[in-house]
């Protein structure tokens, strides 16, 4: 029975039931179709009235939930339309739970003392920052209640793939290329998605002790962190910040939500690779949060003119052989390059794509995979040895010959050169059969 203040304590939608466990007292509660009803009881006998009578008085195959930590299938009466699951459970799920907040906001109150009293901290993330970790520097930062003067995203290298300059534009965030001397401007340091080993196998000595680390990768020695949560089961550390953000009450604005939304899906490529129930978590939650329109404009960085003239004259000569796509560009802009290779794995038949182009004195090619083939990054590490340098991940890479190099091996670097060279080498590494270049031919012959 409802206690007397009970009308008042009770949620919205819930209505308790007067009179008794019965047929009539089910019909008082007038239930339309779609209600569901409720029933917490370890008494089997109990749940078999309760089932009888909304079956009898309610609209039909109206939805029951049993609550119930002893009873087994077997003790439940049959209904179309009942589940039974654990109340306790449930129960502990949800402790459970707030105490995983708790633990994520005592470390956000440790972060904010270390770095409280300092003037100027600089956020320090990857070179060449990837949007995992733009998107926990603009996560820090917003936590810290902090500004892009006193507390700057900075890094040791410039920020040059498309999606991730679309990212950082988009956005309206600074990422401020420094040396290591530029540190000493800072009296506080905070590495995110990052840790100091990945700056060279000796720490420089202004790493050596920083005041927070937040990362998802492997654990390093080497350094000291006055602060230092890594969590190497976690797929992104843009899900580390995440909790961070629920566990502290942070009202998440679309900006920031569609950053940590965007660093997730990268680094768990969709959702696909690495990936825990903390990822998946978060990024649901984030999803209710971020700008879909703002995510097109970071995953789809606009093409130049020049760019799109460019690709329309390679598209004119392409063709899919040996499951390659390959798209020579000419002279480009470098940010036109891997762009052309997404679009290029989309042609039919196509397993790989390359797209190529001369960026200064140097011939560029990104490449793009399936996924379910050879590692792109080896492919292209064997087409540019003894040329260039060249790497990346399982699914694409990118890889640069000084046309120097390459004119005296191929003998030329004009487009149909550079088109017969770049499929031979690319059909036999992706074969992974001998890459035998026109000069060790000449040398075979002698």
């Amino acid at each position: 029975m409802p206690l007397d203040d009970e009308s008042r304590a009770r949620p919205a939608g819930f209505r308790a039931l007067p009179g008794g466990l019965a047929a009539e007292a089910i019909e008082k509660l007038n239930a339309k179709e779609g209600d569901g009803f409720a029933f917490v009881s370890e008494d089997p006998s109990f749940v078999r009235a309760a089932v009888a009578a909304v079956s009898s008085a309610a609209p039909a195959d109206s939805p029951i939930l049993v609550l119930s930590d002893r009873l087994g299938a077997d003790d439940v009466p049959e209904h179309p339309c009942l589940r039974l699951t654990g109340l306790r459970t449930l129960i502990r799920d949800d402790v459970d739970a707030e105490f995983e907040h708790l633990h994520n906001l005592q470390t956000v109150v440790a972060v904010r003392d270390v770095l409280e009293g300092r003037q100027r901290i600089a956020i320090l993330l990857q070179p060449d920052p990837d949007p995992d970790g733009i998107a926990c520097g603009y996560a820090l930062r917003a936590l810290l209640g902090r500004n892009r003067t006193t507390a700057p995203l900075v890094a040791f290298g410039d920020v040059t793939r498309p999606e991730n300059r679309a990212m950082i534009g988009a956005l309206g965030i600074d990422v401020r290329k420094v040396s290591l001397a530029d540190l000493e401007e800072f009296d506080g340091v905070a590495l995110v998605d990052v840790q100091p080993t990945v700056f060279g196998d000796v720490v420089p000595a202004r790493l050596r002790r920083i005041e927070v680390v937040v990362d998802h990768h492997p654990e390093r020695s080497g350094y000291d962190a006055l602060v230092k949560d890594i969590r190497t089961s976690y797929g992104a550390t843009s899900t580390i910040f995440t909790e961070y953000m629920r566990a502290s009450g942070f009202e998440l604005h679309a900006k920031l939500a569609t950053a940590l939304l965007y660093g997730i899906k990268t680094d768990t490529q969709l959702l696909g690779r690495e990936t825990s129930a903390r990822d998946i978590d978060a990024f649901a939650y984030l999803h209710g949060n971020h700008s879909p329109a703002l995510l097109r404009r970071i995953e789809r960085p606009a093409l130049p003119q020049e760019g799109l003239r460019a690709l329309g004259r390679a598209l004119a000569r392409s063709s899919v052989e040996d499951g390659v796509h390959l798209l020579v560009l000419g002279r480009v802009r470098e940010d036109v390059i891997p762009q052309v290779a997404d679009l290029a794995l989309q042609a039919e038949g196509a397993e790989w794509a390359v797209a190529a182009g001369i960026v200064g004195r140097d011939l560029v090619f990104s490449v793009r995979n399936v996924g379910h083939v050879r590692a792109a990054g080896e492919v292209v590490r064997e087409v540019v040895e003894g040329l260039g340098v060249g790497g990346g991940h399982r699914s694409m890479a990118k890889g640069i010959i000084p046309l120097r190099a390459f004119r005296k091996t191929y003998g030329g670097a004009r487009t149909e050169k550079i088109r017969a060279a770049l499929r031979a080498a690319f059909v036999a590494a992706i074969r992974r059969e001998e890459i035998l270049r026109p000069e060790a031919r000449k040398e075979d012959s002698a």
